[in-house]
């Protein structure tokens, strides 16, 4: 079970927007989620909790920040309810969508597990539903993911296989590297790691 932290700034200017404390692990569904997000400062700042299912669908997603709270699955495309923070209003939502994604790097590792891509093969185009901080409003994107290369590093424990994929924003045309290492991303915009205290788990 793979603990560790992960730095986040923003990619254009690298103004540091806090840190993302997280733990993950494969389990009977598929593979689960759960971080707790600080400000700069360390105040806290939300959570994140995902669950994928055995296909790296979102079988439960739960976030927090500045009070707002969304509940996410995918049934009939992906489904929400976003809540404000006095609680007394839910919005729900529903988009024909593959799946969710935000500023958490969870959203990356899931992606990753939905597309099981092969490396060198076309690009593929999905729809996905992001809930952008600090109000966590939805917003639904088209991006297009492609696994480029698949290198395997000598560790102490055994060889590491990394995975480097180019993902592309098709409304702006910019894109951008991702590398993964199993369930942890060892590098993506807006995202390092900084610390993690045991080797990724190997999603299947």
């Amino acid at each position: 079970m793979p603990r560790g932290r992960y730095a986040l700034y923003d990619p254009h200017d690298h103004t540091p927007l806090g840190e993302e404390h997280f733990h993950c692990a494969p389990g009977p569904s598929g593979w689960r989620y759960v971080a707790q997000t600080t400000t700069p400062s360390g105040d806290p700042a939300g959570s994140v909790d995902l669950t994928l299912d055995a296909l790296g669908r979102p079988l439960r997603l739960e976030l927090h920040a500045a009070s707002w709270q969304v509940r996410g699955a995918a049934l009939e495309g992906v489904t929400w309810v976003r809540t404000d923070p006095t609680g007394e209003h839910a919005t729900e939502g529903n988009v024909p969508a593959h799946a969710f994604t935000g500023a958490s790097p969870a959203f990356y590792v899931a992606l990753s597990r939905l597309l099981r891509l092969t490396p060198g093969a076309p690009a593929t185009r999905v729809r996905l539903v992001a809930f952008t901080a600090p109000v966590l409003a939805p917003r639904t994107l088209d991006q297009s993911w492609a696994l480029v290369n698949r290198t395997a590093h000598a560790t102490d424990n055994g060889p590491l296989t990394v995975d480097e994929y180019q993902v592309g924003d098709l409304d702006t045309g910019e894109q951008h590297p991702v590398h993964l290492a199993g369930d942890v991303v060892l590098a993506a915009p807006g995202i390092e790691l900084e610390d993690l205290d045991s080797p990724p788990s190997t999603l299947t």
